[in-house]
């Protein structure tokens, strides 16, 4: 075999650009990013008011809870502490005491992870309201568009195959070994991410807006089904600030795996729809 022929058989990798997202996906995709971080931070505003859950339909001091982020006095200095049903966790200088110009300040959550940083109940509301109708709007047209475009059934639906114990378990162990999907396989989203996404905008997303509403008492009125649904207000409260801790991990594992499988890529596709993948083929 002559040395041009060998030369023709070696596979050089060369980097292509695909469209990855769309131009709708990623405008949606920042505005939830603005609304969940207002969410996030109004929301803790509104739990230190009373930072206490309960389950069922009465919540007030001196009922059990099942979640409690407080305090004590011990010896004239405060301590905060987590309880959960009968376990108390010490947290002070974070949870339940934090520190505030030099002095230790009773407050389930710091000033720093509050909207407004200092306590007030009316303008925590007033942020969190706002945002969570922003949320809705853009959520519902995010919806319509992947429904009408089939968004939904090309990119997010997994394929059989890829449901299958063997195939998940081979994509658990890639990404416990910090393997990432590599040429035309980087093209689509791994059956990993779509089972993820399908699980936060179907189940967590939809979880967290109704019993949201539900802690309403003009949406009770106009829809009583939804506190039955739940089993009283303060359960519905309880589930949502579950459902927002869970939004919280989904998102820290998400920024992770960004950083993790190439940081500039990742983000560069979620502003340009530009994604770059490597594919090997003869040079030319």
């Amino acid at each position: 075999m002559s040395e041009s022929a060998s030369n023709d058989n070696v596979q050089y990798p060369r980097t292509i650009f695909i469209r990855r997202h769309s131009v709708v996906t990623r405008l949606t995709h920042w505005l939830n990013v603005l609304c969940l971080s207002f969410l996030l931070l109004s929301g803790l505003q509104i739990f230190n008011a009373h930072p206490e859950l309960y389950w069922g339909h009465y919540g007030a001091n001196g009922d059990p809870a099942v979640l409690t982020i407080g305090s004590d006095d011990d010896r004239g200095t405060p301590s905060g502490f987590v309880r959960v049903g009968g376990v108390q966790i010490p947290t002070t200088g974070v949870l339940g005491v934090s520190d505030v110009d030099g002095e230790p300040f009773a407050r389930a959550f710091p000033s720093w992870a509050t909207i407004p940083s200092f306590q007030d109940l009316a303008a925590g509301r007033r942020w969190h309201f706002f945002f969570a109708w922003l949320f809705v709007i853009n959520g519902i047209l995010y919806l319509g568009f992947s429904l009408l475009t089939g968004h939904f059934r090309r990119d997010l639906a997994p394929a059989t195959h890829e449901l299958s114990p063997r195939h998940l378990g081979r994509e658990v162990l890639d990404h416990a070994r910090l393997r990432f999907p590599e040429g035309d396989e980087a093209r689509h989203y791994n059956a990993l991410q779509k089972l993820t996404y399908l699980a936060v905008i179907v189940i967590l997303l939809p979880l967290m807006v109704l019993t949201g509403l539900t802690m309403s008492p003009g949406v009770d009125a106009a829809f009583p089904a939804l506190v039955d649904l739940f089993g009283g207000r303060q359960s519905a409260r309880t589930i949502h600030f579950i459902t927002a801790s869970a939004l919280v991990i989904f998102v820290v594992v998400h920024v992770a795996m960004v950083v993790l499988s190439g940081t500039w890529n990742n983000i560069r596709s979620m502003i340009t729809g530009r994604y770059a993948i490597q594919l090997k083929g003869p040079k030319s």
